[in-house]
């Protein structure tokens, strides 16, 4: 069975580029636009890995983090932020989100799959 990982960005492109890569690699890709669609399909699929945007038009990353955190059922599925805020107050902003780690766009998309594989536990 493969694994599932979820892909939280409000650019299509680059939703479309992660999910691409990601399937090629063999893991079954779930996608949402917004931080409250990619909330409530963590909470149905319970995937591997969660891979989110910080900047999102319904709120930020790091407070939909803090919610899934907050939840029993997502509290220790992994969350890989993929962002362009690679300053320091944007990595700030994430540092204290436990279980994550910080992918800067743009993507090496020769290593982004392995990258990802890496936070399954």
């Amino acid at each position: 069975m493969a694994q599932k990982i979820l892909v939280i960005d409000d650019n299509l492109n680059n939703l479309m580029l992660e999910g691409d890569l990601l399937e090629v690699a063999g893991f079954t890709v779930l996608s949402a636009e917004n931080a409250a669609g990619g909330i409530a399909i963590a909470i149905r699929e319970l995937p591997d890995v969660i891979i989110m945007d910080v900047r999102l038009p319904d709120m930020r990353g790091s407070v939909a983090a803090k919610i899934l955190r907050s939840n029993p059922l997502t509290q220790a599925i992994p969350i890989v932020f993929v962002t362009a805020s690679v300053m320091p107050g944007g990595r700030e902003e994430i540092r204290g989100i436990a279980n994550s780690g910080f992918i800067g766009k743009p993507i090496d998309t020769r290593s982004f799959a392995k990258e990802i594989a890496a936070f399954i536990q």
